[in-house]
C-alpha cells in the first residue's frame, strides 16, 4: 500500500478500554436489550443497520435512543449506524449523538474519504450538543467489499478511530462467494488474507483489532478455536451475535494464570540480564530478547486492566 503522511498517535481514551466481546443487540428488541444488560460484554452494540428491517428503522432508533439513558454497568454504548449511502444513515447519526454515546460503529466502511466525512460530522455534533471533543470513537466494519479490503489502512489511521472489525458475510455476498469455510472449518485463502489484512492494518495504526463473528452460535467448540487462532493472531476482541458467546469470548481474550505467570517469570529474568548487561538470554529454553520483553508487559497490563478474572 501507497505511505501515508499519518502517523500511528494518541488514539481516543477508550482505546484503553477492554473490548474482548462486542456483543451486537438489535435495535427496538426490548426483551434482547433487558437480556444484554445481565452479560459481561465489554460493549454492546445497539444495532440499526442489518438486524432492522427497513419498516423498522425509525422505530428502532428511538428505541436505540431511549437505552442509551440506561445504566449499562460496565459495558461500553455504542451504535451501529446505518451506511451513509442510505436513507437512514445522516438521521441515525444525528439523532444518536443527540443521545451521547462512547462510539459509533461504521458498517460498510470502504474509503479514507468516507471515514473522514463522518468523523467532521460527528466532531461537529459533538460540538452541538456540548460534548467533549473526540470523546466518541469511531469503530470500523472495514472489509465488507472488495474497495474496501484495498483501504483498511488508510481509514484505520484517521484519528477517532480507535476499532477496526472485519466481517465475512458482506464480502462473501460481494465476491458471490458459495462458501466461507473449507471441509475442515478453516477460513478459505480470500477470507484468511482479508483477516490478516485488518489485523496488520489496526497494528499499523495503533488500534484495537476485533475478530468477525462467529455464525454458528451452537458450535462452541468451534468458536473457542477461533477465538484461540485470533488471540494468538494478536486480536484484541470478537464480534457477538448470541448471548451464549460472550463468557466464552471473554474466557478466550483474557490472560490464563499461566501466562500471567509465566509473564511476571520472563520479566523478573530480564531485571536480573539487565544486571549483567544482557539483553538476549536463554529463559526456560528458548532464547528471548526486546519483543519478548514488550509482549510480556504488554500482557500483564491487560491482566491488570481486566483484573484477569475469568468470565466463566
Amino acid at each position: 500500500m501507497i505511505d501515508s503522511p499519518d502517523k500511528p498517535r494518541a488514539k481516543p481514551t477508550n482505546k484503553a478500554r477492554p473490548r474482548r466481546s462486542l456483543h451486537f443487540v438489535p435495535g427496538g428488541q426490548e426483551r434482547m436489550f433487558n437480556k444484554a444488560l445481565t452479560l459481561s460484554a465489554d460493549v454492546l452494540i445497539l444495532d440499526l443497520e442489518d438486524s432492522v428491517t427497513a419498516n423498522n428503522k425509525l422505530t428502532a432508533r428511538e428505541a436505540v435512543c431511549e437505552w442509551l439513558q440506561t445504566d449499562f454497568g460496565n459495558s461500553e454504548r455504542v451504535v451501529r449506524i446505518n451506511a451513509q449511502d442510505t436513507p437512514w444513515g445522516r438521521d441515525d447519526l444525528e439523532a444518536i449523538m443527540a443521545a451521547r454515546p462512547d462510539g459509533i460503529m461504521v458498517p460498510k466502511a470502504s474509503t479514507r474519504v468516507g471515514v473522514d466525512a463522518i468523523d467532521q460530522i460527528v466532531g461537529a455534533l459533538e460540538t452541538e450538543h456540548e460534548s467533549d471533543q473526540g470523546a466518541t470513537d469511531l469503530i470500523l466494519i472495514a472489509t465488507e467489499s472488495p474497495e474496501a479490503v484495498f483501504n483498511v489502512q488508510q481509514m484505520a489511521l484517521n484519528e477517532r478511530v480507535s476499532a477496526l472489525c472485519w466481517g465475512a458475510e458482506d464480502l462473501a455476498a460481494s465476491l458471490g462467494a458459495r462458501a466461507k469455510r473449507d471441509a475442515d472449518g478453516n477460513y478459505l485463502e480470500v477470507f484468511s488474507y482479508v483477516r490478516s489484512t485488518c489485523l496488520l492494518s489496526a497494528a499499523a495504526a495503533g488500534i484495537q483489532a476485533v475478530d468477525a463473528v462467529f455464525v454458528d452460535v451452537s458450535d462452541r467448540e468451534g468458536l473457542k478455536r477461533e477465538c484461540k487462532s485470533a488471540a494468538d493472531m494478536g486480536y484484541r476482541g470478537k464480534l457477538s451475535i448470541h448471548p451464549n458467546q460472550v463468557a466464552i469470548i471473554n474466557d478466550c481474550f483474557t490472560p490464563s494464570d499461566a501466562e500471567i505467570a509465566a509473564a511476571r517469570r520472563l520479566l523478573e529474568a530480564f531485571a536480573e540480564a539487565d544486571k549483567e548487561g544482557r539483553m538476549a538470554f536463554l529463559f526456560e529454553g528458548s532464547m528471548v530478547d526486546e519483543p519478548h520483553l514488550k509482549n510480556a508487559r504488554e500482557l500483564l497490563a491487560l491482566a491488570e486492566l481486566l483484573g484477569a478474572t475469568k468470565s466463566y
